[in-house]
């Protein structure tokens, strides 16, 4: 039997029987719009985080405190620190793979501006901050050596303090109180969004390290380091590097365990990227079950099929047509009802994805692997759940076939 005669016997009958056709498609039309909303909304979790980790800086690396241990059980990283400025300026010293090298201490405070108050981080850090993070200024100059080493009162702010604290205004050169310091505004950064933990990264002011040490902090232990190398490529070398330097400054022996961590970006991304790649594959098995009851409803309605239609078999059997044809018969129909179910369900699911998108403010993004996938399982479902139907029909005796009423 030619494969237009097929498609077209099968599509008369998918036709003839519609709202049967439509109630058997449904679960494969929910199952793959299951998956494709689910897979989308993980796919685009994934991204929004992996474009966060970029926007951190370029070949970023982070040096951390280690953990202190209670009672022979570990706090977890960053309950002791033993980070020191010395360390970021040794590192900035004695390094060969090391770009950039900045201190970054860390506190927390009420700062008051043109509009009123608001509260913020307040960051210390060296000029190569701005170069690791690859973070440029809209308006006005960033801080140089000179103004470190003076310990100057001058203040960076983000997008954000700037639209709360001088809005509609020009920053540059007004003034802002930290804590009882007051502080000279010399820089606007641009815009970062949000990081990957959903923080706003332009929620933050930022002054030379050596002034935050004796002007507001008075902490001599640093929260973090920021390292970033020359290229990817020596990002391996740069982490042996620091690794050694920060062992050798903190004059640990072979035997001791680091009082540090080493991490680059690649490993900050897999370590926010796992939860949500193993929560999408979760969701994306849950709603294939769909897809697995709408083949068992295929292969329910093919096996009424097949008796509502015994008569008609016998005659084609009685005619010339063999088993085969008929087992190919039963199956096209079973496969083009999957199909058209795979075709409708991708539909729904880019407009339940995007929709989603429009009322939630997430990002989503469904990647061809994805479609094509969908449109393919639904597919395999229809052979699947077809072959046992189609085999019983092509199973039939002709001569009881024509007796069947």
């Amino acid at each position: 039997m030619k494969q237009r005669t097929l498609l077209k016997i099968a599509w008369q009958s998918i036709v003839k029987n519609t709202m049967r056709t439509l109630l058997t498609m449904l679960g494969i039309v929910i199952g793959v719009a299951a998956v494709i909303v689910m897979v989308a909304v993980g796919n685009g979790a994934q991204s929004q985080i992996t474009a966060s980790i970029s926007s951190l800086g370029t070949n970023l690396i982070v040096v951390s405190p280690g953990a202190a241990a209670q009672g022979g059980v570990s706090q977890g990283a960053g309950t002791f620190s033993r980070l020191t400025i010395g360390d970021a300026e040794r590192l900035k010293l004695e390094g060969t793979t090391l770009a950039a090298v900045s201190p970054v201490i860390s506190t927390r405070q009420v700062v008051i501006g043109l509009a009123g108050n608001w509260r913020t981080s307040i960051n210390g850090v060296s000029p190569d901050y701005f170069t690791i993070r690859d973070w440029t200024a809209t308006s006005g100059d960033l801080f140089v050596a000179a103004d470190i080493k003076a310990a100057r009162k001058i203040a960076v702010i983000g997008a954000t303090v700037a639209k709360n604290l001088f809005p509609g205004v020009d920053a540059i050169g007004a003034q802002v109180q930290v804590g009882h310091v007051p502080f000279v505004v010399t820089a606007v950064l641009e815009a970062k969004g949000q990081n990957a933990t959903g923080a706003d990264q332009d929620d933050v002011i930022l002054v030379p390290y050596t002034t935050a040490e004796n002007r507001l902090s008075g902490n001599v232990r640093l929260g973090q380091i920021l390292v970033s190398s020359f290229s990817p490529a020596e990002i391996p070398a740069a982490q042996s590097e620091i690794t050694a330097i920060m062992r050798e400054a903190h004059r640990l022996d072979g035997s001791t365990e680091d009082d540090f961590t080493v991490r680059n970006q690649a490993d900050i991304a897999k370590a926010a990227t796992s939860s949500t790649a193993v929560m999408s594959a979760l969701l994306a098995a849950i709603a294939s079950i769909s897809l697995l009851v709408g083949g068992i409803g295929i292969m329910n309605i093919m096996l009424v099929s097949v008796t509502e239609r015994t008569r008609e078999i016998g005659i084609r059997m009685a005619i010339g047509a063999r088993g085969s044809d008929v087992l190919t018969q039963f199956l096209v129909e079973s496969v083009v009802m999957s199909i058209l179910g795979g075709v409708v369900g991708l539909g729904a699911g880019y407009a339940g994805s995007m929709l989603l998108a429009r009322l939630s403010g997430w990002n989503t993004a469904v990647p061809l692997s994805a479609v094509l996938i969908a449109v393919g399982f639904s597919a395999g479902v229809g052979v699947f759940f077809g072959f046992y139907p189609a085999r019983k029909a092509a199973a039939l005796n002709p001569i009881e076939a024509l007796r069947y009423e």
